[in-house]
Protein backbone atom coordinates (compact mmCIF):
# COMPACT_ATOMS: atom_id res chain seq x y z
CA UNK A 1 0.00 0.00 0.00
CA UNK A 2 1.38 3.36 -1.70
CA UNK A 3 1.72 6.11 1.50
CA UNK A 4 -0.35 8.43 0.08
CA UNK A 5 -2.89 5.49 -1.73
CA UNK A 6 -6.62 6.92 -1.39
CA UNK A 7 -9.87 5.68 -1.91
CA UNK A 8 -12.38 6.43 -4.14
CA UNK A 9 -13.50 9.67 -1.06
CA UNK A 10 -9.83 10.79 -1.30
CA UNK A 11 -9.04 9.60 2.20
CA UNK A 12 -5.61 8.62 2.25
CA UNK A 13 -5.73 4.75 3.20
CA UNK A 14 -2.45 4.61 5.55
CA UNK A 15 -4.06 7.93 8.08
CA UNK A 16 -7.45 5.42 7.78
CA UNK A 17 -5.64 2.84 8.69
CA UNK A 18 -4.13 4.11 11.42
CA UNK A 19 -7.17 5.74 12.73
CA UNK A 20 -9.33 2.37 12.39
CA UNK A 21 -6.18 0.31 14.53
CA UNK A 22 -6.38 3.47 17.11
CA UNK A 23 -10.06 3.89 17.46
CA UNK A 24 -10.15 0.20 17.52
CA UNK A 25 -7.79 -0.33 20.51
CA UNK A 26 -9.62 2.17 22.08
CA UNK A 27 -12.98 0.89 21.98
CA UNK A 28 -12.68 -3.04 21.90
CA UNK A 29 -13.17 -3.33 25.62
CA UNK A 30 -16.76 -1.92 25.08
CA UNK A 31 -18.09 -4.92 23.64
CA UNK A 32 -15.32 -7.42 25.41
CA UNK A 33 -14.66 -6.17 29.06
CA UNK A 34 -17.02 -3.54 30.75
CA UNK A 35 -19.43 -5.63 28.54
CA UNK A 36 -19.76 -9.07 26.81
CA UNK A 37 -20.82 -9.04 23.32
CA UNK A 38 -22.78 -12.61 22.05
CA UNK A 39 -21.94 -13.22 17.99
CA UNK A 40 -23.74 -15.47 16.11
CA UNK A 41 -23.41 -16.48 12.49
CA UNK A 42 -20.00 -14.50 11.69
CA UNK A 43 -18.59 -17.60 9.74
CA UNK A 44 -20.99 -15.35 6.77
CA UNK A 45 -18.92 -12.43 6.82
CA UNK A 46 -15.59 -14.64 5.52
CA UNK A 47 -17.31 -15.92 2.34
CA UNK A 48 -18.70 -12.57 1.46
CA UNK A 49 -17.16 -10.69 -2.04
CA UNK A 50 -14.54 -8.03 -1.42
CA UNK A 51 -16.98 -5.82 -3.09
CA UNK A 52 -20.88 -4.63 -3.56
CA UNK A 53 -21.80 -6.11 -0.52
CA UNK A 54 -24.62 -4.22 1.78
CA UNK A 55 -25.52 -4.39 5.35
CA UNK A 56 -28.61 -3.96 6.65
CA UNK A 57 -29.30 -3.57 10.29
CA UNK A 58 -31.48 -2.68 13.32
CA UNK A 59 -29.78 0.69 14.95
CA UNK A 60 -29.40 1.25 18.80
CA UNK A 61 -27.00 4.18 19.18
CA UNK A 62 -25.32 6.70 16.69
CA UNK A 63 -21.65 4.84 17.12
CA UNK A 64 -21.32 2.05 19.02
CA UNK A 65 -23.30 -0.32 16.57
CA UNK A 66 -21.23 0.34 13.85
CA UNK A 67 -17.98 0.00 15.83
CA UNK A 68 -19.10 -3.01 17.03
CA UNK A 69 -19.22 -4.09 13.19
CA UNK A 70 -16.24 -3.03 12.26
CA UNK A 71 -14.69 -5.38 15.15
CA UNK A 72 -16.81 -8.23 14.12
CA UNK A 73 -16.18 -8.57 10.62
CA UNK A 74 -12.40 -7.68 10.71
CA UNK A 75 -12.06 -10.46 13.61
CA UNK A 76 -14.29 -12.80 11.24
CA UNK A 77 -12.07 -11.57 8.34
CA UNK A 78 -9.03 -13.01 10.16
CA UNK A 79 -10.04 -16.25 10.65
CA UNK A 80 -11.98 -15.93 14.21
CA UNK A 81 -15.45 -17.26 14.47
CA UNK A 82 -18.48 -15.41 16.85
CA UNK A 83 -15.34 -13.93 18.49
CA UNK A 84 -13.63 -10.74 19.09
CA UNK A 85 -10.86 -12.39 21.31
CA UNK A 86 -7.14 -11.23 20.76
CA UNK A 87 -7.27 -7.72 18.93
CA UNK A 88 -4.55 -8.58 16.07
CA UNK A 89 -7.19 -8.65 13.94
CA UNK A 90 -6.85 -4.65 14.08
CA UNK A 91 -3.44 -4.59 12.44
CA UNK A 92 -4.65 -5.47 8.95
CA UNK A 93 -8.07 -4.31 8.95
CA UNK A 94 -10.69 -4.12 6.14
CA UNK A 95 -9.93 -0.34 4.46
CA UNK A 96 -12.73 -0.73 1.87
CA UNK A 97 -15.33 -1.16 4.30
CA UNK A 98 -18.18 1.73 4.93
CA UNK A 99 -21.40 3.16 7.04
CA UNK A 100 -23.83 5.43 5.90
CA UNK A 101 -24.81 8.01 8.53
CA UNK A 102 -26.30 11.09 8.65
CA UNK A 103 -23.67 14.83 7.19
CA UNK A 104 -25.06 16.62 9.95
CA UNK A 105 -24.19 13.81 12.68
CA UNK A 106 -21.00 13.12 11.86
CA UNK A 107 -19.92 17.09 11.60
CA UNK A 108 -21.00 17.69 15.38
CA UNK A 109 -17.39 16.91 16.99
CA UNK A 110 -13.74 16.12 16.52
CA UNK A 111 -14.41 12.59 17.05
CA UNK A 112 -17.57 12.20 14.77
CA UNK A 113 -15.13 13.66 11.79
CA UNK A 114 -12.36 11.31 12.73
CA UNK A 115 -14.64 8.64 12.62
CA UNK A 116 -16.19 9.95 9.29
CA UNK A 117 -12.65 9.93 7.97
CA UNK A 118 -12.25 6.16 8.92
CA UNK A 119 -15.32 5.26 7.10
CA UNK A 120 -18.29 7.38 6.65
CA UNK A 121 -20.72 8.20 3.46
CA UNK A 122 -22.29 11.15 4.77
CA UNK A 123 -25.94 11.74 3.38
CA UNK A 124 -28.64 14.40 4.15
CA UNK A 125 -31.53 13.05 5.49
CA UNK A 126 -34.76 13.69 3.67
CA UNK A 127 -37.22 13.74 6.28
CA UNK A 128 -34.94 15.11 9.60
CA UNK A 129 -32.90 18.14 10.23
CA UNK A 130 -31.71 19.41 13.42
CA UNK A 131 -34.47 17.82 15.35
CA UNK A 132 -37.13 18.99 13.12
CA UNK A 133 -39.09 17.33 10.58
CA UNK A 134 -38.09 18.43 6.79
CA UNK A 135 -39.33 17.58 3.40
CA UNK A 136 -36.67 17.69 1.15
CA UNK A 137 -35.78 15.89 -2.63
CA UNK A 138 -32.98 12.85 -2.03
CA UNK A 139 -29.33 14.60 -3.57
CA UNK A 140 -28.30 12.57 -6.44
CA UNK A 141 -24.89 13.16 -5.14
CA UNK A 142 -26.03 10.99 -2.02
CA UNK A 143 -27.19 8.24 -3.99
CA UNK A 144 -24.17 8.33 -6.28
CA UNK A 145 -21.62 7.74 -2.98
CA UNK A 146 -23.71 5.00 -1.94
CA UNK A 147 -23.08 3.53 -5.24
CA UNK A 148 -19.08 4.53 -5.21
CA UNK A 149 -18.94 2.55 -2.18
CA UNK A 150 -20.59 -0.37 -3.31
CA UNK A 151 -18.41 -0.19 -6.38
CA UNK A 152 -15.60 -0.58 -3.58
CA UNK A 153 -16.27 -2.60 -0.77
CA UNK A 154 -18.94 -2.75 1.53
CA UNK A 155 -21.43 -0.61 3.37
CA UNK A 156 -23.08 -0.62 6.53
CA UNK A 157 -26.67 1.36 6.64
CA UNK A 158 -29.31 1.26 9.01
CA UNK A 159 -32.79 1.74 7.00
CA UNK A 160 -34.67 2.97 9.58
CA UNK A 161 -32.91 5.90 9.85
CA UNK A 162 -33.20 6.37 13.56
CA UNK A 163 -32.27 4.48 16.67
CA UNK A 164 -35.81 4.43 17.45
CA UNK A 165 -37.36 1.32 17.26
CA UNK A 166 -40.08 -0.46 15.15
CA UNK A 167 -39.81 2.98 12.72
CA UNK A 168 -40.54 2.28 9.07
CA UNK A 169 -38.04 1.22 6.60
CA UNK A 170 -37.13 4.57 4.81
CA UNK A 171 -37.95 3.06 0.61
CA UNK A 172 -34.47 4.32 -0.08
CA UNK A 173 -32.45 1.66 0.81
CA UNK A 174 -34.65 -0.77 -1.48
CA UNK A 175 -34.05 1.59 -4.49
CA UNK A 176 -30.43 1.29 -4.05
CA UNK A 177 -30.86 -2.63 -3.59
CA UNK A 178 -32.45 -2.44 -6.94
CA UNK A 179 -30.12 -0.22 -8.35
CA UNK A 180 -26.60 -1.41 -7.48
CA UNK A 181 -28.08 -5.36 -7.09
CA UNK A 182 -25.68 -5.66 -4.27
CA UNK A 183 -25.51 -8.93 -1.91
CA UNK A 184 -28.13 -8.16 1.18
CA UNK A 185 -26.90 -9.39 4.79
CA UNK A 186 -29.11 -8.58 7.71
CA UNK A 187 -28.17 -8.14 11.04
CA UNK A 188 -30.03 -7.73 14.51
CA UNK A 189 -28.75 -6.37 17.28
CA UNK A 190 -29.13 -5.81 21.44
CA UNK A 191 -28.43 -4.37 24.14
CA UNK A 192 -26.89 -1.72 22.61
CA UNK A 193 -29.29 0.85 23.57
CA UNK A 194 -28.95 -0.48 27.50
CA UNK A 195 -24.92 -0.14 27.20
CA UNK A 196 -24.11 3.28 25.77
CA UNK A 197 -26.04 6.50 25.79
CA UNK A 198 -27.86 7.50 23.01
CA UNK A 199 -24.73 8.67 20.35
CA UNK A 200 -22.66 5.49 21.61
CA UNK A 201 -19.78 7.12 23.08
CA UNK A 202 -20.46 7.22 27.02
CA UNK A 203 -20.98 3.89 28.92
CA UNK A 204 -24.19 4.05 30.60
CA UNK A 205 -24.21 0.49 32.25
CA UNK A 206 -21.97 -2.02 32.53
CA UNK A 207 -21.99 -5.86 32.37
CA UNK A 208 -24.86 -5.65 29.75
CA UNK A 209 -25.23 -8.73 27.38
CA UNK A 210 -25.01 -7.33 23.47
CA UNK A 211 -25.72 -9.64 20.79
CA UNK A 212 -24.96 -9.21 16.92
CA UNK A 213 -26.77 -12.19 14.89
CA UNK A 214 -25.61 -11.81 11.21
CA UNK A 215 -27.85 -13.60 9.28
CA UNK A 216 -27.69 -15.27 5.29
CA UNK A 217 -27.69 -13.20 2.73
CA UNK A 218 -31.17 -12.05 1.43
CA UNK A 219 -33.00 -13.76 -1.53
CA UNK A 220 -34.09 -10.57 -4.03
CA UNK A 221 -35.31 -11.05 -7.36
CA UNK A 222 -33.51 -7.63 -8.32
CA UNK A 223 -35.54 -7.60 -11.29
CA UNK A 224 -39.19 -8.05 -10.56
CA UNK A 225 -38.85 -7.81 -6.60
CA UNK A 226 -41.16 -4.19 -6.37
CA UNK A 227 -39.60 -1.93 -3.62
CA UNK A 228 -42.39 -1.78 -1.44
CA UNK A 229 -41.35 -6.13 -1.42
CA UNK A 230 -37.76 -5.68 -0.60
CA UNK A 231 -38.95 -3.15 1.91
CA UNK A 232 -41.43 -5.79 3.49
CA UNK A 233 -38.25 -8.68 3.21
CA UNK A 234 -35.81 -6.05 5.29
CA UNK A 235 -38.56 -5.65 7.93
CA UNK A 236 -38.75 -9.31 8.58
CA UNK A 237 -35.17 -9.71 8.21
CA UNK A 238 -34.13 -6.97 10.79
CA UNK A 239 -36.89 -7.97 12.69
CA UNK A 240 -38.54 -4.59 12.22
CA UNK A 241 -41.75 -5.56 10.83
CA UNK A 242 -44.90 -4.84 12.98
CA UNK A 243 -45.75 -8.52 13.65
CA UNK A 244 -42.64 -8.65 15.66
CA UNK A 245 -44.28 -5.60 17.54
CA UNK A 246 -47.10 -8.24 19.49
CA UNK A 247 -43.77 -10.94 21.01
CA UNK A 248 -42.50 -8.03 22.19
CA UNK A 249 -43.28 -7.53 26.33
CA UNK A 250 -44.18 -4.74 27.48
CA UNK A 251 -42.04 -3.80 29.47
CA UNK A 252 -39.48 -3.70 26.87
CA UNK A 253 -40.67 -0.72 25.93
CA UNK A 254 -39.72 2.61 27.25
CA UNK A 255 -43.08 3.67 28.63
CA UNK A 256 -47.06 3.32 28.34
CA UNK A 257 -47.11 6.27 26.42
CA UNK A 258 -44.92 4.66 24.03
CA UNK A 259 -46.48 1.42 23.40
CA UNK A 260 -49.58 2.84 22.55
CA UNK A 261 -48.06 5.33 19.97
CA UNK A 262 -46.30 2.04 18.91
CA UNK A 263 -49.99 0.06 18.64
CA UNK A 264 -51.48 3.30 16.61
CA UNK A 265 -48.66 3.73 14.19
CA UNK A 266 -48.56 -0.08 13.35
CA UNK A 267 -51.97 -0.56 12.96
Amino acid sequence: MGLFKKNPFGHILFLKLWLIRILGALTHRRFKGFNKLEIDGSEIIKNLPDTNVLFVSNHQTYFADVVAMFHVFNASLSGRQDSIKNIGYLWRPKLNMYFVAAKETMQSGLLPKIMAYAGSVSIERTWRAKGEDVNRQVKLSDVSNITKALNDGWVITFPQGTTKPWKPIRRGTAHIIKKNKPIVVPIVIDGFRRSFDRKGLRIKKRGILQSMEIKEPLDIDYENDTVQQIVEKLEYAIEQHPSFLKVIPQETLQSEEELNKERQWRY
